[in-house]
């Protein structure tokens, strides 16, 4: 345990909605939801105007919209938040080499590690300063804690959200943790909480009460004694700047549940190779392959077979993949399916053994209706659960069928599926994002991050004029304004990304949620 507050977490606010309110001029100060928009989606984030709602991380889309049936409903853009994050880490990597990122939008930073601080009010003005770096760089807000252990660090950045600083200083940990409930402490999940309350131990204080003989009784030997350790203030978790890669996998959640044994072969080797082609981006191999299926009554296998040593040869994933579903008994539906490489190397060692089969064509998947789901690693969001890594951010559906004795809809360009949120450039009128899409048209929104709400307009699904973007930078970097697009017309005034006004607290200060929600679609 450390003398001074050197440990420092950051968590930017509401991250995916946010960043998305903050390019969409129109959105600021409404309820905004990120996440999958089909039948199964799952909330990613939730802005704070919909939180006011009840809507939250992890809740089912539905759910969420009809908890707030007038908030914006879009799908992520990870590669967007990718850049934004890039960003963040480079400016806490300039306060210290030693940055830990737990995710996309938050990370502990070893301050005394970069000689930035080695006291109260050292670490303190590194707190300001890095809030107000992000939001020059980004436009966007983060909460930081600051305090002598990475528990307490991030304790302290729960209790400034939003965009607020709390400093936890050392000798008062035990008087902050009393209170405060036991799922607070790192390792305590539903499970291990809803043990503890039958054992009459809610809150920190009375775990600590309770004595480590007790709680290792309760819990084993490493949890009980680590837990009494964190009840009681003490953690000496270094942070760590990297972290070894122990599996790489990627997962699928349908639509519709698949019952075809030959479509759910098909799909289980279109994860294999995605999951190669994944395992060769970070420049590694593995010896297991993991095969995760769950159930239409949400029941979870996983299988796993180890070859003799590590590839990273698709085709013998492929068929280890295949092999494993062999076992799993597939009546009744299947709704997700994964595949996963763990026991990673930095070198290859081909299984002889594993003879993969040349020629065999690959499976195309029937026109039945059922969209697959892709979900990301990186923008895992929930903990304790056994759902999948992420939020499930379906495919925009197909566009429906006329009615009988209707007009026949016009044909739809190859990967010409406009998705709530896409970035979108027309020829006349210059960058936009798309509201909604269907019956063969599309409605668009033109503006840019910087300029007043912009006006909405309707084309054809298939205007020749109207074609993807990248998205346009929060903040645009020092230089000539760029110059709109022919019929476009130019930004009248600038328009920051809302934020509550800056705030600085002391240990036991928590922020509530602020702002008014709005009620009106966009």
């Amino acid at each position: 345990m450390r003398s001074a507050p050197t440990i420092l977490h950051l968590d930017m606010d509401a991250f995916y909605a946010a960043a998305e309110q903050a390019a969409k001029p129109s959105l600021r100060g409404k309820p905004v939801i990120v996440g999958g928009l089909g039948p199964r989606g799952v909330v990613a984030t939730a802005s704070y105007e919909a939180r006011r709602f009840g809507v939250h991380s992890a809740m089912p889309m539905a759910q969420a919209r009809r908890l707030a049936p007038n908030a914006a409903a879009l799908v992520p853009r990870f590669s967007f938040y990718r850049a934004i994050s890039d960003q963040v880490m480079s400016l806490l990597r300039s306060l210290s080499p030693l940055v830990e990122p737990l995710s996309l939008d938050e990370a502990f930073v070893d301050l005394e590690a970069g000689g930035v601080a080695d006291d109260l009010p050292s670490a303190l003005a590194a707190g300001v300063r890095l809030r107000a770096d992000i939001r020059a760089v980004t436009g966007l807000t983060g909460s930081v804690g600051l305090a002598g252990s990475k528990m307490l660090a991030k304790i302290a950045s729960e209790q400034a959200k939003p965009d607020g600083l709390v400093v936890i200083e050392p000798g008062t940990e035990r008087e902050l943790l009393g209170p405060l409930s036991v799922r607070t402490l790192p390792g305590v999940g539903p499970a291990t909480g809803e043990h503890l309350r039958r054992a009459g131990m809610t809150t920190c204080a009375e775990v600590a009460e309770a004595g480590e003989d007790e709680l290792v009784r309760l819990l084993g030997r490493a949890h009980g004694t680590a837990l009494h350790r964190m009840a009681l203030g003490y953690d000496d978790r270094p942070v760590v700047a990297e972290r070894d890669t122990k599996s790489v996998s990627v997962e699928d959640t349908f639509d519709v549940d698949l019952h075809d044994r030959v479509r759910i072969r098909g799909e289980v080797e279109r994860l294999a190779g995605r999951c190669v082609r994944r395992l060769r981006e970070s420049g590694h191999s593995g010896r297991t392959i993991v095969l995760k299926v769950r159930r239409y009554d949400f029941s979870t296998l996983t299988r796993s077979e180890t070859l003799r040593g590590p590839t990273d040869d698709p085709a013998v994933v492929r068929e280890a993949a295949a092999r494993l579903l062999e076992s799993v008994d597939t009546t009744g539906g299947i709704r997700l399916l994964g595949v996963g490489v763990s026991g990673l190397a930095d070198y290859t060692q081909e299984d002889l053994f594993a003879q993969a089969a040349v020629g065999v064509p690959a499976v195309a998947p029937p026109p039945d209706g059922s969209v697959p789901v892709e979900v990301d690693a990186e923008t895992a969001d929930t903990a304790d659960t056994d759902t999948a890594a992420g939020p499930e951010a379906a495919e925009a559906p197909p566009a429906p069928a006329p009615a009988e004795g209707g007009p026949e809809e016009p044909p739809v360009p190859a990967g010409r599926r406009w998705s709530p949120g896409d970035d979108v450039r027309h020829a006349l009128y210059g960058p936009g994002w798309v509201q909604g899409s269907g019956v063969g048209r599309v409605t668009v929104r033109f503006e840019r991050p910087d300029s007043p709400p912009g006006r909405v307009r309707t084309f054809r699904i298939d205007d020749p004029e109207l074609t993807p973007s990248e998205p346009l930078p929060l903040v645009e970097p020092a230089g000539p304004a760029p110059e709109p697009a022919a019929g476009e017309q130019s930004a009248g005034g600038q328009s920051s990304s809302p934020a509550t006004r800056p705030k600085e607290r002391s240990s036991g200060g928590g922020a509530g949620d602020s702002g008014d929600a709005e009620s009106s679609r966009p």
